[in-house]
């Protein structure tokens, strides 16, 4: 599409969630590339104007630069599905479905897919009976949260009480997923596309918020080193998950190989990060795609229902 057949166009940024900062930082380089292409972009913050105010600017599309809480979870998109205002991304049942990492886990067991295996944790649980069963190390995760916040590394049996009121600080719904020792490995989707795998190293206990958006020290491998056959197994598996869930558009997969090659789904981000360490960019490049090009194709498959 030409930019002007755009038409106005809101970069949606911001917001209340946990994850703001980082919102604000993708949305901002969101902003500046559709510009830079001549796109009639606008910023929207709904955490400094009203979601009314969404009608009054008359925005013809909108890019969702939001993440977490009230803008990957459904919430903004069942908004917009009401105002006639089309946007990037998935829908709403897949959104929310893709925010909650126990109920994306209940979809992908009921396809056969592979995902470790988890328990919700309450304030009267029994903890040791949890790690009795799940085994240990442990990953402690608020179910409905993003950018590893609230997410801690279980190693004793001992510490998951610390760990539970950190991440219920989060989400009143709260997880215990056996932790899977291995490699971890993140697949970019692109409408019908799956870019390539990207391979994370880190120093750190796991890929955690420091990690992602602040260390200087983690390894982003690409090509990730695993043989051209097994990475489109695995890109296949990741397509599915995807699917699995009504995702659409745009979005990342993240996954995790045992230490025998067994893989492993976390989670799918329906609307990931857009910043400088951003990890669909670094795969979008690798077959050519700049990252205006990138925000250009993301805003082309904007759409409703």
């Amino acid at each position: 599409m030409r930019p002007d057949a755009f038409g106005k166009v809101g970069v949606l940024l911001g917001g209340k969630s946990a994850e703001r900062e980082v919102s604000l930082k993708s949305g901002g380089m969101v902003l500046a590339a559709l510009r830079n292409r001549g796109v009639d972009a606008h910023p929207f913050d709904p955490a400094a104007r009203g979601l009314d105010a969404l009608l009054d600017a008359r925005y013809d599309r909108v890019f969702i630069a939001l993440h977490g809480r009230f803008g990957e979870d459904g919430t903004l998109q069942g908004v917009l599905e009401w105002l006639g205002i089309p946007y990037t991304g998935s829908g709403v049942l897949a959104s929310a479905l893709a925010m909650d990492k126990l109920r994306a886990k209940l979809v992908w067991q009921a396809r056969g897919l592979p995902t470790p295996p988890s328990e919700i944790l309450t304030a009267d649980a029994d903890l040791g009976a949890v790690a009795g069963r799940l085994g240990l190390p442990l990953m402690v995760k608020p179910v409905c949260e993003g950018s590893s916040l609230g997410m801690s590394k279980v190693r004793a049996a001992g510490a998951l009480e610390e760990a539970y009121a950190l991440a219920v600080n989060y989400d009143r719904v709260v997880m215990a997923e056996k932790f899977i020792e291995g490699t971890e490995l993140t697949v970019g989707i692109l409408d019908d596309a799956v870019l390539p795998i990207i391979k994370l190293e880190t120093p750190r206990d796991f890929y955690d918020y420091q990690a992602k958006y602040i260390a200087d020290d983690t390894r982003y491998i690409l090509p990730c080193g695993l043989p051209p056959a097994r990475e489109r197994e695995l890109q296949a598996l990741s397509r599915e998950a995807f699917d699995a869930l009504g995702c659409r558009g745009w979005g990342r997969v993240d996954l995790m190989l045992d230490a025998d090659g067994a893989p492993y789904l976390l989670e799918v981000n329906t609307a990931p990060g857009m910043t400088d360490h951003s990890l669909v960019p670094m795969a979008a490049r690798a077959v050519g795609l700049s990252y205006e090009d990138l925000c250009l194709r993301i805003l082309e498959a904007a759409r409703l229902g």
